[in-house]
């Protein structure tokens, strides 16, 4: 009785602990609102006003909210029946909804096991369908609006998911019970570690940054950086082979995280993997802009970027033909490049290119569009114009929305209800080091692309005084796409082979943005399709494609070898005519805010 009371009286003490902590930081989140004065920092992408919407449809539609109300009823009703048989022992019983196959929210034995949380699992998917649906009903024909409306109510069901309160959640009762409520204390401590009482946010700890160095455990391939503006860091790695393909290899990673995620470790670092096939490989690092870049627009990023860096790369290797390499929003800027560069009559100096999951037709962008529209562009360059750039972590939290459960609310739990220390992952150690965007070049990116689709009109967008036209690229192309992939839709990447006029292969690979890029052969992970043919339609490119288990890499190892040139003997970045200003990774990388 004694070592019960000992138990209680020490839950009561953490309990207590835990609300003096949390009046004190709610006091902090009160004063700081007090002091905002602007809509767009508090609700930036107008989502109270879109949910709003929601209210008023039904306001002004009361027989369609009778209607939705009585279906839901009868489900809460046949939810009932089912619960009231299963507690006298009726095995028949089958749950009426079960979660997707993919939520992991709901894999701890208790969502089936026991009747009340299995009870709470039912009736919150029940309610989530029903407000899905009745979200997307408010607007008939396809478009942006509905697109928002949707997006929006998922962000709010995600939300309310019985996993993110401690008393609905089985696996921090548990902990709770366990450690006698120093989880929750743990998890306040943790709260007010990632809370900033100036910006009244909250920046979630994904992982422990203090266990990765850039150039100690990530970033690690040896090389030399041999030339830098006020926009890039060239970097050349050291050769791994004694001989290696004629032609240079140089990457255009995106600018709007660090290039890293090419060189995280040597057992997943796609830039190792490429110096071991005999690769010369060379990579753009983007400096992270201040306010003083505040004007670089898009034409800067392709003139001090790719086009300087081409020049660097023959002029280091002595070569007058290289391959090159797109990564993302990198590709895209690769092909405006490769597109000024056919206008110019100059397309000769670069014999083939890939593009990893790059759009470059925006008509069907995928869920990031959804945040672009004219109102929220309007109020993003009224921020931008305020501090010349986009800080990295709105972008940052614009990705992470588009996988919620994973990227924010399983943090939230593990974080702040069970109170755990976050785990040392490479990947989420890079997610975390953002990078800003400059005004200029954002808002011509955003303009140009998403709002205007102007890359697949011929003369839409000039750069350098030159009109782009992407059917000029005749140069044979390697175009990769991932198809679970929620940032560059592969559909949407597809269409790319539309755009270009030269010999093109297109391969899809199984996963997202990322792991569907940075997949070692010999993780022996996911899976691929190939398919000689390129029928105007993917869906059909699809049906007819092949699936080959494990990664692409070897694939495209065959096709880039055959374009490469013979072998020659390796360069060396120390035997070559540019200075070596440092050892890779650089200057430029290392820059956080």
């Amino acid at each position: 009785m004694d070592k019960k009371k000992s138990e209680i009286e020490q839950i009561s003490e953490n309990m207590l602990e835990m609300s003096a902590e949390f009046q004190k930081m709610a006091q902090d989140f009160l004063d700081s609102q007090n002091a905002r004065k602007s809509d767009i920092e508090t609700d930036p992408m107008h989502m109270g006003e879109t949910l709003l919407e929601l209210t008023r449809y039904y306001s002004s539609h009361p027989d369609q909210l009778i209607e939705k109300q009585m279906s839901l009823w009868q489900d809460y009703m046949n939810l009932w029946q089912n619960a009231s048989r299963k507690m006298v022992e009726d095995d028949t019983v089958e749950p009426l909804i079960t979660p997707d196959a993919g939520d992991k929210r709901f894999k701890d034995a208790e969502w089936q096991e026991n009747q009340i949380f299995d009870f709470i699992k039912q009736s919150y998917l029940l309610a989530s369908r029903h407000l899905a649906d009745a979200a997307n009903d408010i607007h008939p024909d396809s478009g942006h609006e509905k697109d928002k409306m949707n997006f929006f109510t998922r962000q709010f069901i995600e939300a309310m998911s019985p996993t993110n309160f401690a008393m609905t959640n089985p696996e921090v009762i548990r902990e709770t019970i366990e450690s006698k409520g120093q989880n929750l204390v743990k998890g306040m401590e943790n709260i007010i570690r990632d809370y900033n009482p100036e910006t009244g946010k909250f920046t979630i700890q994904m992982t422990d940054n203090e266990m990765f160095e850039l150039g100690r455990n990530v970033a690690t391939t040896p090389g030399k950086v041999i030339y830098r503006n006020e926009l890039i860091e060239l970097i050349q790695y050291s050769p791994t082979t004694e001989k290696q393909y004629k032609k240079p290899l140089l990457i255009v990673p995106p600018w709007i995280n660090k290039y890293y995620i090419l060189d995280l470790r040597p057992k997943n670092s796609l830039v190792k993997w490429l110096t071991d096939k005999g690769y010369c490989v060379f990579i753009i690092s983007w400096r992270n802009p201040d306010e003083t870049m505040s004007d670089l627009g898009l034409e800067d990023y392709m003139n001090l970027g790719p086009l300087s860096a081409i020049e660097a790369v023959k002029k280091a290797t002595g070569e007058k033909k290289i391959n090159t390499v797109g990564y993302c929003i990198g590709g895209t800027l690769l092909s405006c490049t490769l597109a000024h560069l056919a206008a110019k009559d100059e397309l000769d100096q670069i014999s083939c290119s890939t593009f990893l999951v790059t759009q470059v037709d925006f008509s069907e962008a995928g869920e990031l569009s959804i945040f672009i529209d004219e109102k929220q562009m309007k109020d993003m360059e009224q921020t931008m114009e305020k501090q010349g750039y986009l800080d990295g972590k709105t972008m940052a939290n614009t990705f992470n929305m588009l996988r919620a459960n994973d990227l924010i609310w399983s943090f939230v739990i593990n974080n702040y209800m069970k109170g755990k220390d976050t785990f040392p992952f490479d990947l989420l150690y890079w997610n975390g080091d953002n990078t800003r965007l400059t005004r200029s070049c954002h808002m011509q990116y955003l303009n140009d692309m998403y709002l205007n689709n102007g890359l697949v009109k011929p003369g839409a967008i000039t750069l350098n005084d030159t009109p782009l036209d992407l059917t000029k690229i005749t140069i044979p192309t390697y175009i990769q796409a991932a198809h679970s992939d929620h940032i560059c839709p592969w559909k949407s990447v597809y269409k790319a082979t539309w755009n270009f006029s030269g010999p093109k292969r297109f391969m899809l690979a199984g996963s997202g943005h990322i792991a569907g890029v940075v997949n070692p052969p010999a993780a022996n992970k996911y899976n691929h399709w190939l398919n000689d043919d390129l029928p105007h339609d993917a869906d059909a490119w699809l049906e007819g494609a092949t699936n080959k288990p494990g990664s692409w890499w070897d694939d495209w190892h065959g096709w880039l070898a055959k374009k490469s040139g013979p072998k020659v003997p390796a360069r060396r970045p120390e035997d070559e005519p540019l200075e070596i200003l440092e050892n890779a990774p650089g200057s430029y990388v290392k820059v956080r805010y």
